[in-house]
């Protein structure tokens, strides 16, 4: 498996066992620097960019860039690395990534902060159709963009779908996120990937230690109707809503380290730690 780990990106930082954060679809590891330095203090912490966006390169030529898939090169990429059974974090698709992780058995804990899958074909639909509208904007309007972005009034204007108090992110922090989706060469791939994708409960034999997070102001993977179906699926994790929207290290970072901690802490000891 190493011989074929992926090139992922990321910031290390903070002690303790291993966790691994992994972004959303268009983000990049920086979407959790709110919340990093509160997450470091408890975690030897890896916040990376996923494959084909970030400075992450794309999957190989030939894989599609699906939620499964990008399990399978997380798990590889963990074994290049020499880590075993990290707990993992994610946002989104990245939340998704994680409950597959947990499902194979590679992570020794796993905290979903709205994840994907867990939508109506409709949901689906609406969820790839405002992220693709963002990706479209041209390159002739995106100064103006960025511009509206450094202010106040802009980041509620446009980041009110993903962020509960976007006025209170800092206008560097916004505007880089929206080149970095920009930027991303797997952001159409990714999108065009959720078609198939729908969260599966997890076997009875999976014991890692599960934890599914929504923010109750999140507009993209809608928080009025998406948790409840999370807890059908999901019986055995604990369910949680938080004061935030779709991006809740933005706008909670210590609900976010917090409920990282609460699932770490349910999980078995790491045999190999100190």
């Amino acid at each position: 498996m190493t011989s074929h780990a992926p090139e992922i990106n990321h910031h290390r930082g903070g002690s303790g066992e291993p966790l691994v954060l992994i972004h959303g679809v268009g983000h990049h590891w920086q979407g959790w620097l709110p919340a990093l330095p509160l997450i470091e203090t408890h975690f030897d912490t890896y916040a990376c960019d996923s494959p084909g966006f970030g400075a992450s390169p794309p999957l190989a030529p030939g894989i599609p860039a699906t939620i499964p898939n990008y399990a399978t090169a997380f798990e590889a990429w963990f074994a290049a690395q020499g880590l075993d059974r990290p707990h993992v974090a994610g946002n989104s698709m990245g939340g998704a990534v994680a409950i597959e992780l947990a499902r194979r058995g590679a992570a020794r804990s796993a905290t979903a902060f709205s994840p994907a899958g867990f939508w109506t074909p409709r949901e689906r639909a609406y969820c790839q159709r405002s992220l693709g509208a963002v990706a479209a904007i041209p390159r002739p309007a995106r100064p103006a963009v960025r511009a509206a972005l450094r202010t106040a009034p802009g980041r509620r204007a446009f980041l009110a779908q993903l962020i509960k108090r976007p006025a209170d992110l800092p206008g560097e922090l916004a505007v880089g996120d929206v080149d970095a989706l920009w930027a991303a060469p797997s952001m159409a791939a990714a999108l065009a990937g959720f078609t198939e994708y729908t969260c599966a409960p997890l076997p009875p034999e999976v014991t890692t230690p599960v934890r599914v997070v929504w923010g109750d102001a999140d507009r993209l993977l809608l928080a009025r109707t998406q948790p409840a179906r999370a807890r059908k699926v999901l019986p055995r994790a604990e369910h949680e809503l938080i004061d935030a929207g779709h991006l809740p290290a933005s706008d909670a970072p210590r609900a976010v380290a917090d409920a990282i901690v609460s699932t770490a802490r349910a999980a078995a000891p790491d045999p190999h730690a100190g």
